[in-house]
């Protein structure tokens, strides 16, 4: 197919008289069956890459996607243009998941999005091997390296996906891919080099503009910089980014005392209110948002004129994602930083904050040595369960068990839904006559073995299984779950599933736990460290001596132009280069207000595990960092959680570490 020819789809569906940037050369490669990679700037139209292709696909296009966010934004606009497309999300019930499956086995669909943990659930993956597919997109595909940033286990399983559901050829989309980044999405995906289309990260209608300020001082200079855009009838929309849920309510309530009329918008409120506030954004109701990063994904606004970066951001991947919101319309757009150094020890906290203790390691390898030893080899993995037991957060967790796979000490072999439950819509005796001999054998057989609590019963898989022999018939998992699923896509019964169960072969049974368990202890801290020098990087770009947007663009691998000193309108063009304020100095953290703040929690510590915490332990306690222990152990109701927040995080694990050793932690 000719570009001509995917032009007059473009201008007969989507209404565009031509292709932007790299669109044409991405959207000729996917039609002509290669698999590709698109790093476009934010803005610049990725989506297009997957949504005009799938039209002329002869099978389903699979848009795999880290949030329902950017699914449904992207869904709007195809609904628009009168393309075939649906999304499956945590949302619906089961009536409108099985209708979506039910058109895409009619062929009905052209397009469907999932999230990544979709593709781990049983019953979507029966049904995905019943259909064909002729294009799986990743969206946010930098979240398949461990050299990127919001690096996601889940997507290093997409290759094996791809393999499995037997899909030809793979498009890889992001906005956020340094050079190390994208030869680690090009070899897990084969993709050739000359099918990476990259277009450029410099965007010349943004000025960046770094004008630190003092904590005590940066509200009034907020306020300041922000009145003259936002006059009644005529306010410039515009995005305040923080760190925190609560400074997303406090700037905000400040801003509108000080008659700047603004909201805030983080994931603590519940989804209507969040809905609220960005229809409000979008549609020009509310001009000023002062947002966590849980804001912007998503956010397709053409018009957004300034974007304020009122704490530092997370990383420079994450900057440039956020200041990339702004000027989509191509008109000039402001992307000011007013944050010091007083933000970095939170964000560093948080990198600590999810290296696991060595012995939440080892008791997951442990648990791998206990199940290598049985004949089958096999080790069923419920993750919320092991989570709470080796007192690892999920996202480590999962981190964790994609090492143990790089390690080959594992393998996933399948997932399944651990607990059924099933509803009859018409009495059973009606659902065992449909059906004859054999068959009706069978179903008689789920029937009588799954015991009705009032209006539900739960499925006992080996129960069935047993009677299933003692009766001459097959009643595996797999045959009883097909059945229960061809139920109620019949309406003959309601079918719940629920508690999900990801099963790993155990390679190597044997293994030395101690050895194996430093070594990935290391690796974490390995990653820490990387993750500190990736704060420290977008420190040193806010101080730069030299022309802002286009070291910005140099860190992505786009050289500037031959000749060129500078953009010309950033504020090191300006003339004005920065330094960053420290932070405010703190008190000297002394013993006995340590002592103090960790007298409850150790005693409660000791009351419910039996001994007392280590130095990891209690420091995440005082900075106020999540571990999944402190649920049980209601340790945030405690006075002492996060006194110390605001301090680095190793300068308290060292502090508690030397009460420790010198025997002076209460009793």
């Amino acid at each position: 197919m000719t570009q001509e020819t995917a032009r007059q789809t473009l201008q007969r569906v989507f209404g565009f008289d031509d292709f932007r940037g790299g669109q044409g050369a991405v959207i000729e490669r996917v039609i002509g069956g290669r698999s590709t990679a698109a790093i476009f700037a934010t803005g610049a139209g990725k989506s297009l890459c997957y949504q005009l292709p799938a039209l002329h696909l002869p099978h389903l296009t699979l848009v795999v996607s880290p949030l329902l966010a950017l699914m449904q934004d992207q869904l709007g606009f195809l609904q628009r243009h009168g393309v075939a497309a649906a999304s499956i999300d945590s949302t619906q019930d089961r009536d409108t998941v099985r209708e979506i499956m039910e058109r895409a086995r009619r062929n009905e669909l052209k397009i469907l999005m999932v999230s990544v943990e979709r593709l781990k659930n049983e019953r979507f993956r029966h049904f995905l091997r019943q259909i064909a597919i002729s294009l799986l997109v990743v969206d946010e595909a930098h979240c398949i390296s461990e050299w990127g940033h919001n690096f996601r286990p889940d997507y290093l399983k997409l290759p094996d996906y791809q393999r499995e559901f037997d899909i030809p050829q793979a498009l890889l989309l992001t906005a956020t891919a340094t050079p190390a980044v994208i030869d680690d999405m090009r070899d897990k995906f084969a993709i050739a080099a000359e099918d990476v289309i990259t277009t450029g990260f410099h965007r010349p209608n943004l000025e960046l503009l770094v004008e630190p300020v003092p904590a005590a001082e940066r509200l009034e200079a907020l306020a300041a910089w922000l009145a003259p855009q936002q006059q009644p009838g005529a306010a410039a929309p515009t995005i305040v980014y923080v760190t925190l849920q609560h400074s997303a309510e406090q700037v905000a309530r400040d801003l509108s005392a000080r008659g700047i009329a603004a909201r805030a918008y983080h994931a603590g409120l519940d989804s209507e209110t969040r809905d609220a506030i960005q229809q409000g954004f979008m549609h020009g109701e509310l001009a000023c948002i002062v947002a966590t990063i849980a804001f912007g994904m998503g956010i397709d606004k053409g018009d957004i004129r300034n974007v304020v970066h009122y704490d530092l951001p997370k990383s420079i991947e994450n900057y440039s994602q956020e200041i990339g919101r702004a000027g989509r319309d191509g008109k000039p757009s402001r992307c000011l930083t007013l944050a010091g150094r007083d933000g970095l020890r939170v964000l560093e906290n948080f990198v600590y904050g999810d290296t696991p203790e060595r012995a939440g390691i080892r008791h997951v390898l442990d648990e791998i040595a206990t199940a290598g030893a049985r004949p089958e080899r096999q080790w069923p993995v419920l993750l919320n369960t092991l989570s709470r037991d080796s007192n690892v957060r999920l996202l480590p967790l999962k981190t964790l068990l994609v090492r143990l796979e790089m390690h080959g000490v594992i393998a996933p072999r399948y997932a399944y839904l651990a607990e059924y439950r099933l509803r009859y819509v018409e009495p059973a005796e009606t659902l065992v006559a449909r059906f004859e001999g054999e068959r009706a054998d069978f179903v008689q057989l789920i029937v009588d073995n799954v015991p009705m609590a009032r209006t539900w019963g739960t499925v006992d898989f080996e129960r069935l299984y047993q009677a299933g022999a003692a009766a001459g018939l097959d009643a595996s998992r797999g045959r009883v779950i097909t059945a229960l699923e061809y139920f109620q896509e019949k309406g003959w019964v309601v079918l719940e599933a629920k508690r999900m169960t990801d099963v790993y072969e155990v390679l190597t049974p044997e293994f030395g736990i101690d050895g194996l368990s430093d070594t990935l202890l290391a690796e974490y801290q390995a990653r820490e460290a990387s993750e500190i020098a990736r704060l420290h990087a977008m420190l040193d770009l806010f101080e730069s001596t030299t022309c802002l947007t286009w070291r910005l663009a140099a860190y992505f691998g786009e050289a500037p132009p031959s000749g060129s000193s500078g953009c010309g309108h950033c504020s090191v063009c300006h003339g004005r280069i920065a330094s960053l304020p420290p932070a405010p100095p703190l008190p000297e953290p002394d013993v006995q207000t340590l002592q103090q703040a960790l007298a409850p929690f150790i005693a409660r510590h000791r009351d419910t595990l039996g001994e007392a915490p280590g130095p990891q332990r209690m420091a995440h306690f005082l900075c106020g960092l999540a571990m999944p222990l402190f649920t049980p152990l209601k340790a945030r109701q405690l006075p002492g959680f996060a006194r110390f927040e605001a301090y680095p995080y190793g300068e308290i694990r060292d502090r508690c570490q030397a009460l420790l050793a010198a025997g002076e932690t209460p009793n």
